[in-house]
């Protein structure tokens, strides 16, 4: 893994494929939450991730904000994918749907999709779903802010 790096010098796509590649570290969120990039593409991203116990609540379910930070991370970062070398985003807003309760253990797709991605602005939707059984667990929806770098 590289020591240094200069993200000013690499668009959103490029960074994303350097930490899906392990040549830069992701979000130390991700680890926290047993979560990491499946997949890479420009406007798409996957993330996979199994809850455990640390991500539940006191009645013992997966805690909503496991949802939203596995939605809130696929949703921006594939805006991200989209924004040049020079810029960088942040997210503005973001909305999740649970639809049904994702057991302890079992593996996930947090799968976000670019819609728009402008000069100041991204939009985003995506979905978790059970990577063995397919089901819908999801869906959400973002606006991230697009900015130059200084």
């Amino acid at each position: 893994m590289s020591d240094t790096f200069d993200i000013t010098d690499m668009s959103g796509l490029e960074l994303m494929q350097a930490v899906l590649n392990g040549d830069i570290p992701g979000a130390p969120i991700a680890r926290t939450l047993g979560f990491a990039p499946y997949l890479v593409e420009e406007g798409k991203v996957i993330f996979r991730g199994t809850p455990t116990e640390g991500a539940t609540n006191p009645h013992g379910g997966v805690h909503g904000g496991w949802y939203g930070t596995l939605l809130d991370s696929c949703m921006a970062c594939a805006v991200w994918t989209k924004v040049p070398a020079g810029s960088t985003y942040t997210t503005l807003e973001y909305k999740v749907n649970i639809i049904r309760p994702i057991k302890l253990g079992t593996q996930i797709e947090a799968i976000g999709v670019t819609d728009h991605a402008g000069r100041s602005t991204g939009i985003a939707h995506g979905e978790i779903r059970g990577v063995d059984d397919g089901k819908l667990y999801a869906t959400g929806s973002t606006t991230c802010i697009i900015m130059k770098m200084k």
